[in-house]
């Protein structure tokens, strides 16, 4: 893989060894069984003038919370990135460089942070982006209104934040304008993962002119969220079709340059006809393409298929309490039957992952061991056992605890002697949703534990989400995937005040192993190595989450596309490069 582009930052070099040591993705563990192409790029292809770029989104209806802020699932996020840039540029190690619109200077001594943003650059309503733009989001996220999930470490840890949040304040001491392209950030601590995308610093840029006058409770609902968001990206929304499709025009101010392409028409499309409709030629990129049917397009004449080992992985999600939003914190309930971690645990070892991978995915997923996705070399424990397919360890863990089939009926009772029966949250969407569904819910009655879906189907995946961010008792167990970004410190999923913790388990030994990383030992690699795998052991023997699979991203490219690249190394990901080849997409 190419070296990222050259990285300027005042912090100490020590800290950049650490950052490239410990976020380098690591090429030589064991991928998915199938490889793919990451980048289109044909330098000798005559692109024509313009033309309109035909996107299927493949999936259930996007939510449509088409702002930052607020977004919180993979659907709205990429219709965003057509129409919203990042903040920061970042390399292939996902650390902060001067490839983006931004630049960060650290200071370690003094816990103080830089933001610099160019001058002369307007928003694709043609109004002037100034640090404004960067300030705002902390007033935002960091109100006592907030109603998102993003109000982390990234807030908290901005000094004056907590008072500002509680409403004793106005303004947040932290955060000091320098000019109007320029903020000083004041910090409480100053971790290590600074230097990484989402690591410490956030990296939200809004427009305040067009937001300003929203109420923060009504964001989710505001007609610049869900209708007609501004952005500073390379394409500006036109029109919206709510959870349908989406309309975009090339942005004649975006910072980069304006875009090759004039149109961008976004459809969402179902899994099971994603396949047939890009050989019919309907459309020229399928993103999140169905890799379950993937022997069905594989050798497809007419488009290609990147791929790319994703910083993502699936997992069976246990609820373990809920979300005090006065306390602001994550709140357990011993009382539930899944208090008992060997429940849990046995649940692990009912299921076999990687056969899951080789039969539902073809390869394309494999069976993950760790929370900690490979793509972290330093971080990811490859020697954590994970839990790997074992039913008689499974029913003998059950036995241990005392869970016992006591009345002969085939499913064991609680040590209390209670029958109990768990309820199972799934997504519904392309074709093995069920039987992989079926599949979990069959190994874990196979050792004795009775399951059953919630509502006795699948759910829609926004009701799905949306239930269990809000810890619907309904659910006692979630199929569920989440991505780690750029940056696998695992406060931002997993501590106590962070309310992307959806298992809602907490523990001092937990909140001990999670300080680590925001502590100033972290500045060292043998320390922050050490916590990364205290953390994974944790983790592994509470099992209040358990990883099942790690997966490549799958991107159909049509044969008329060029210059488009699914690495963040590449400087084609950036969506302005897109040239077409022909005047509409090829079809077999």
């Amino acid at each position: 893989m190419k070296k990222g582009f050259r990285r300027n930052f005042s912090l100490v070099a020590a800290t950049l060894t650490l950052g490239a040591a410990l976020f380098t993705p690591l090429a030589s563990v064991a991928q998915a069984q199938v490889k793919l192409e990451e980048t289109i790029d044909t330098p000798d292809a005559k692109a024509i003038e313009g033309g309109t770029l035909k996107v299927a989104l493949v999936g259930t209806a996007f939510e449509g919370l088409l702002n930052n802020m607020v977004s919180t699932s993979n659907p709205d996020s990429q219709v965003i990135a057509f129409f919203h840039d990042d903040l920061f540029g970042y390399d292939a190690d996902y650390i902060i460089n001067d490839s983006g619109f931004a630049k960060l200077e650290l200071d370690k001594d003094k816990k103080q942070a830089t933001i610099k943003i160019p001058e002369g650059h307007k928003w694709d309503d043609g109004e002037p982006i100034t640090i404004d733009d960067v300030i705002f989001p902390y007033y935002v996220i960091g109100h006592k209104d907030y109603t998102g999930v993003r109000y982390n470490e990234q807030f908290t840890n901005v000094v004056g934040m907590d008072e500002y949040h509680e409403g004793k304040v106005d303004t947040i001491s932290g955060l000091e304008r320098v000019d109007d392209y320029t903020l000083r950030i004041n910090y409480i601590t100053f971790p290590s993962s600074m230097v990484i995308v989402n690591g410490g610093v956030a990296t939200y840029i809004q427009p305040e002119h067009v937001l300003k006058d929203v109420p923060v409770k009504d964001l989710e609902s505001a007609e610049a969220v869900r209708q007609k968001p501004v952005g500073f990206g390379p394409f500006k929304v036109e029109s919206i079709v709510p959870g349908e499709a989406v309309t975009y025009v090339a942005n004649e101010h975006y910072w980069r340059g304006k875009p090759k392409i004039d149109k961008v028409l976004l459809e969402v499309v179902s899994p099971e006809t994603a396949p047939e409709e890009m050989k019919a030629g309907r459309y020229d990129i399928g993103l999140s393409f169905p890799s379950d049917t993937y022997d069905t397009y594989k050798d497809a004449t007419n488009f290609k298929v990147l791929g790319r080992l994703q910083n993502v992985i699936n997992y069976i999600g246990f609820k373990l309490g809920k979300w005090n939003e006065e306390k602001y914190a994550v709140e357990m309930d011993d009382t539930k039957v899944l208090a008992n971690k060997n429940l849990r645990q046995a649940l692990g070892y009912a299921v076999d992952n990687n056969a899951i991978g080789e039969k539902f995915y073809h390869g394309l997923r494999e069976g993950a061991n760790s929370l900690i996705t490979p793509n972290f070399k330093e971080a990811h424990d490859k020697d954590l056992a994970g839990y790997t397919y074992d039913p008689e360890k499974a029913k003998a863990l059950l036995a241990e605890a005392g869970f016992e089939d006591k009345d002969s009926d085939g499913f064991v009772e609680d040590p209390s002697g209670k029958p109990f029966t768990l309820k199972v949250a799934a997504m519904s969407g392309g074709e093995i949703a069920e039987p992989f569904t079926q599949y979990y819910l069959e190994s874990w009655k196979a050792i004795g534990v009775n399951v059953e879906l919630t509502d006795g189907r699948l759910l829609e995946f926004n009701s799905f989400y949306d239930r269990v961010q809000n810890d619907d008792p309904e659910i006692d167990i979630y199929l569920g995937g989440v991505a780690l970004g750029g940056n696998p410190d695992p406060n931002a999923l997993y501590g106590k005040s962070s309310k992307f913790n959806y298992a809602r388990f907490t523990s001092p030994e937990l909140d001990e192993l999670l300080d680590r990383f925001t502590s100033d030992k972290s500045f060292d690699l043998e320390f922050k190595k050490q916590a990364f795998k205290d953390f994974q052991a944790y983790m592994f023997e509470q099992a209040p989450i358990i990883p099942t699979l790690y997966r490549q991203s799958v991107t159909a490219i049509n044969n008329r596309v060029n210059k488009y690249s699914i690495d963040p190394d590449s400087p084609l990901r950036h969506l302005h490069t897109i040239e077409l080849t022909a005047e509409a997409p090829i079809s077999e």
